[in-house]
């Protein structure tokens, strides 16, 4: 009997354990996590969300936008991402996997850099090595400014805009402060297509 009484004295101390991990892991934890995110970092918390020029939301500055046809022609209109080892598709983010030595790799290299070339008309030493490299995630929507200005007279001249006013529109969407102190300068190509988007809507029709 005292053994039995042991026993349920056990049980009934691992189920009120049980109880009180739950609310202080499972709910109070969690929620205490979710409110101290929507007070110091809403727009982080909320997935970093862009909106366009009407207010709606319109994609993830965390990720990069699709700018080329299923058949891998890239749109001349917007300023291009870094190459994607998943074609930009978010379900599966990841990298190729591939070494530096890897002949699969440096044929795509090779391939990207007469790829970008062809589309900035300038000679193929001069693409920065972002432009032909994926990132290690696949959905990386930062280049490097030298990438960023390079695009600049392709997409004014898509959009029938000012090479002044695009440059201006990189310049707005590079980083700087702590952000290019901790890593380098990059530009977000998801928010510098969204800010040219609007630009060429305000210039009025083509």
């Amino acid at each position: 009997m005292n053994t039995l009484t042991g026993y349920l004295r056990q049980a009934g101390t691992a189920v009120r354990f049980l109880l009180f991990a739950t609310l202080v892991l499972g709910v109070a934890y969690p929620l205490a996590v979710f409110g101290i995110g929507q007070l110091i970092g809403p727009y982080q918390a909320n997935g970093s969300i862009i909106k366009d020029s009407a207010g709606a939301p319109a994609a993830s500055a965390l990720i990069a936008q699709v700018s080329a046809s299923d058949a891998g022609i890239q749109d001349p209109r917007w300023f291009h991402a870094r190459p994607s080892a998943v074609k930009w598709d978010p379900a599966s983010s990841s990298a190729s996997n591939l070494g530096p030595n890897d002949s699969t790799l440096l044929a795509a290299v090779t391939r990207n850099r007469s790829a970008v070339a062809a589309a900035e008309g300038i000679v193929a030493a001069q693409v920065p090595a972002d432009a032909v490299t994926a990132s290690g995630s696949g959905l990386d929507p930062e280049i490097s400014p030298a990438y960023a200005r390079l695009q600049v007279p392709r997409v004014a001249a898509a959009q029938h805009l000012s090479t002044d006013t695009v440059t201006s529109l990189v310049e707005r969407n590079t980083s700087n402060g702590i952000e290019a102190f901790l890593g380098q300068a990059s530009v977000n190509v998801t928010a510098l297509n969204l800010d040219v988007a609007a630009a060429a809507a305000a210039s009025g029709p083509k």
